[in-house]
């Protein structure tokens, strides 16, 4: 083994503390009503990746698994701020970063750097995996959404523009939009009729 006792312990400590993202609440819904957690979504976003692996041929695999896996950590401190309730002028961003950084606190300084530049990279859209990561993100939350059981008044209109910005990375991020947003045109007359 080559890690110190020193910083076993920070690593258990730092995945003690990261496990507050299971209690971490986001706007969707299961398709048995209860609300996903943050965990709930990173999981499914990883297995998105995961799927759709072999169509992904100029990017480093593992690398779009672990932004996946860190893109909303930050949110174990501070919580989730649905899109549809963001106020212009709050920098979501900064916060999710400086949360981030807290929850890193327990690692080694390698460990710390690894995981925070890859946050960044996700964060900034840097690279082809940080940008395929930006896309998927926005296209697992808006399946569950359209797959959830949600409360009578679900805004289901705001997922025809949402993450728009982020669905030309790939043409298979493309097709899967445009699916996704048939399925959503499907919930949003269902959901106007009396």
């Amino acid at each position: 083994m080559n890690m110190t006792t020193e910083e076993l312990i920070g690593c258990i400590s730092f995945i003690q503390e990261a496990e507050k993202l299971k209690d971490v609440l986001r706007s969707a819904h299961t398709t048995n009503g209860r609300q996903e957690s943050t965990a709930d979504h990173t999981w499914r976003l990883c297995l998105m990746a995961m799927v759709f692996e072999r169509e992904f041929e100029a990017i480093d695999f593992l690398k779009l698994l672990k932004i996946c896996m860190i893109h909303d950590l930050g949110e174990a401190i501070s919580g989730d701020i649905p899109a549809i309730h963001q106020k212009p002028g709050h920098n979501k961003s900064e916060q999710e970063r400086a949360d981030l950084l807290t929850l890193l606190e327990p690692l080694d300084e390698l460990r710390r750097s690894e995981f925070l530049a890859l946050w960044d990279e996700y964060d900034n859209m840097a690279s082809p995996e940080a940008r395929m990561a930006k896309g998927l993100d926005k296209l697992e939350t808006i399946i569950q959404h359209n797959q959830g059981k949600n409360p009578p008044n679900f805004d289901y209109v705001f997922n025809l523009s949402y993450g728009r910005q982020y669905m030309s990375v790939h043409p298979l991020v493309s097709a899967i939009r445009q699916l996704v947003d048939e399925d959503t045109h499907r919930h949003t007359q269902s959901n106007s009729q009396p």
